[in-house]
């Protein structure tokens, strides 16, 4: 996205919900926004966003704790 193009609300909010996963990983960016977010989300979106590409057994491997079956 180049400097000249605005985010809306929900852009950022998603664009900073990606970026707090990857940090943080699932558990610390959902108990981060625990702390500090007040209003319903859409968890639906949210959802499909953080595992968009993603297989259910890689999910399910990596919720396991485990290297992600091949494919």
């Amino acid at each position: 996205m180049s400097t000249s193009q605005v985010m809306t609300d929900n852009e950022l909010r998603l664009s900073g919900i990606e970026v707090l996963n990857k940090a943080l990983g699932a558990t610390g960016a959902f108990r981060f926004l625990t702390l500090i977010h007040r209003e319903p989300t859409d968890y639906v979106d949210v959802s499909r966003r953080l595992y968009d590409g993603q297989t259910v057994d890689e999910i399910f491997d990596r919720a396991k704790g485990q290297t992600p079956t091949p494919g």
